[in-house]
Formats: structure tokens, C-alpha cells, sequence
């Protein structure tokens, strides 16, 4: 009866099956490209010198960054930069040969688009490999004036060397640290959405909020336990899709285990239904879910410690984000999709979940059966 309902009610039918298989293909189509690069900027060359325009040329060499404007000064570029058209801004002043010949330091003025932070991230990276390269051009000319060349000249500008390791999301793509968040939410919100929109619906018709179904002798809980499985089977399914297809085809981090995936995705589905049917009781219309999904989606994104470190975010919060079963599927979905933990590594998501699925079920049950007696009386 269930998945007749779902697919006889077209609004039923966008959320459970149009939305689940558009957005995850929307979102990651958009985000494909991962970071920016040849972002357009502007160079103003006060010094006009061989060693300013060679960090011009070096500047544009970068894949980040893409000098498409030349001025005389920082008014001219004003235009430029609230049209739109470039993002950043590379000041030379008129003294930077000079100083550098005098063995003194000389600055260079960075001015970025702080409207995104890929703006900012893109034009650092760029910028500052730029100057670290012409400073060192200029150490070698000064050790080669001293004197100094070869190995011994080589050791002196670097005394030591680093590696740089980036763990799990190498190519530091905003993709690969966005969407896996975006894609437990969208399981999340849709279920919620639709059972919610469903109990809208009963009450717009004046069925109550309880399923007829229940009301008879000995059917409540099969009823209950029928609803759960038609929820479960077709996220199972979706879950798949979303969770184990769309990182490989979108090319996403995908090092997890799939089975860890599925069976820790078991108790979160659980928790969100129970979760969505205790909820449920007390949408008043079908329009009320609608109001309701967008105002919690945003909250819940912020909430899941993605965006900010838990370790930053306030008691108050931590505690109200605990409430929800995204938070926790956020975390373990993250820590086993895009870092390989196995599924005893994320033994705390896991249990609070299963914590979840008992309490949401035991108030869900609770309040069918307050919500029966008051409509019977």
C-alpha cells in the first residue's frame, strides 16, 4: 500500500524518486571542476623593471591565475574589479627594484575577491609561489655576488627540505570536500520531506495523522513495521546509487569498503524514518514540509561539523546537532568514504545511530498511540 501511495501522489513520487536521482548528478555536474583556475586578475607595474615584469609573466604562468589587464595604478583597476571581470589585484610599487638592489625587502600588495573562498585560496596560492620564486632568483644573485655558486649556494637558500602530504583530498577540490556532505544530506532531507509531506497529505483529506490501517485489531504494529520497509528497501537502493555510483562516475573520493558503507547506512536510514514519523505527527498540512525542508537544510549542513571543527563549535549546539541522525551520518560517512576508516573505526557514529534508531522508534510508537486515543475520544 505504501509504495502504491508514493507512486500514485506525483509530489510523493519527485522527492522519493526525481529528486534522489536529479539533485546528486545537479550538484556534482556543478562542482565537476573542482578548483579555479586561470582566474583573471590585473597587475599594476609601478616599477617597470626586467625583475617586475618577469613576476608579471611568472604570475600569469601560474594554472591558478591569469593576467588579463596591465594598469598604470590602483585607481584604474576599481572598474575592472566591481564589473566582475577580474578578481584580483598584484601591486608592484615603484621602488621594488630599488630596494632589492639595496639588499633591503620590498613588499608586494595583494588585493583579492574575498566574495568567494575560492577567490582567495586561488590567488594566495598563485601569488605566493610567484614572489617565493622571484625571491629566490634574487637570493641566488646575491650568493652568486658573494661568491658562493653550485651545491654550496643550493644548501644555503634551502638548509632543509619538506614534503607536503595532503591526505584525502589531494588536488584540494572543493568538490571532493563538499559533495560527499551534500550527498548523505539529500538521503536525509528527502525522506524526511517525503514522509512528512505524506502525513501533510492525510490531514489535508481529514484522515488524521494515523494510518486507518492502525486502528484495526492487531495491525498497528505490522503496519508501523510495513511502513518502515518500504521506506528502508527503496533507500537501500537509492543509498546505493547515491552514496556507491555517483562518487565513481563523478569521480568523487570513493576509498571506503562498500559493505562498511551499506551497514553503516542501515541504522542511519532507520533513524531518519522513525526520526520523520515521529515528526510527522505534528505537520499540520503539506505545505508545512515544504517551509520545513529548506530551513533545516542549511541548519543541519552547518550542524554536521564539516564547514567549522566540532572542536570550535559550542556545547549548546554539538548537543541540539546530536538530535539529528545527519550529524552522525555526515561524520561516518565521511571518515569511511573519503578517509578508508573501516566501519570499527567509526564505532561512535555507528552506535549513536543504533541509540537513535531505538529511541526515535520506542517515541514514534508513543505518540501514535497518544495521538490514537485523543482522536478516538
Amino acid at each position: 500500500d505504501e509504495y502504491r501511495i508514493i507512486l500514485k501522489d506525483s509530489g510523493l513520487a519527485v522527492v522519493f524518486l526525481g529528486a534522489t536521482f536529479v539533485y546528486p548528478i545537479l550538484y556534482s555536474s556543478i562542482y565537476r571542476n573542482e578548483t579555479v583556475r586561470d582566474m583573471p586578475i590585473a597587475v599594476v607595474d609601478a616599477s617597470q623593471t626586467a625583475r617586475s615584469r618577469e613576476l608579471s609573466r611568472r604570475l600569469d604562468a601560474t594554472p591558478d591565475l591569469k593576467v588579463i589587464y596591465r594598469f598604470n595604478n590602483l585607481e584604474e583597476t576599481k572598474d575592472a574589479f566591481y564589473r566582475n571581470k577580474i578578481h584580483g589585484v598584484v601591486y608592484i610599487p615603484n621602488d621594488f627594484d630599488q630596494k632589492i638592489n639595496r639588499n633591503e625587502q620590498a613588499t608586494v600588495s595583494i588585493y583579492c575577491d574575498m566574495s568567494s573562498f575560492l577567490y582567495y585560496r586561488t590567488m594566495m596560492l598563485g601569488s605566493n609561489f610567484s614572489i617565493l620564486e622571484t625571491g629566490r632568483d634574487v637570493n641566488i644573485e646575491r650568493l652568486d655576488a658573494a661568491g658562493i655558486t653550485g651545491r654550496t649556494a643550493e644548501v644555503s637558500l634551502s638548509p632543509f627540505r619538506y614534503e607536503k602530504n595532503i591526505l584525502f583530498n589531494e588536488p584540494m577540490g572543493f568538490a571532493s570536500f563538499l559533495m560527499p556532505v551534500v550527498l548523505v544530506l539529500v538521503i536525509h532531507q528527502t525522506l524526511f520531506f517525503g514522509i512528512t509531506m505524506l502525513t501533510g497529505s492525510l490531514r489535508k483529506e481529514r484522515l488524521g495523522v494515523i494510518d486507518p490501517q492502525m486502528r484495526q485489531r492487531g495491525k498497528f504494529f505490522p503496519t508501523i513495521f510495513g511502513k518502515t520497509l518500504c521506506y528502508f528497501t527503496l533507500y537501500m537502493v537509492i543509498c546505493a546509487y547515491v552514496l556507491l555510483a555517483i562518487p565513481r562516475f563523478f569521480q568523487l573520493p570513493h576509498i571506503g569498503n562498500p559493505m562498511d558503507i551499506i551497514r553503516f547506512f542501515t541504522p542511519f536510514l532507520l533513524a531518519v524514518i522513525f526520526f520523520s514519523m515521529l515528526v510527522s505527527v505534528f505537520i499540520r498540512n503539506r505545505e508545512t514540509a515544504l517551509v520545513i525542508f529548506p530551513f533545516f537544510s542549511l541548519i543541519l549542513l552547518f550542524l554536521s561539523g564539516f564547514s567549522w571543527p566540532q572542536s570550535n563549535i559550542s556545547w549548546f549546539w554539538k548537543t541540539f546537532g546530536m538530535l539529528f541522525p545527519s550529524t552522525f551520518g555526515i561524520q561516518g560517512y565521511l571518515k569511511i568514504n573519503s578517509m578508508g576508516a573501516e566501519l570499527s573505526q567509526v564505532k561512535f557514529e555507528y552506535v549513536a545511530l543504533w541509540i537513535q534508531t531505538a529511541v526515535y522508534f520506542l517515541a514514534t510508537i508513543t505518540i501514535y498511540r497518544i495521538q490514537m486515543r485523543t482522536t478516538d475520544k
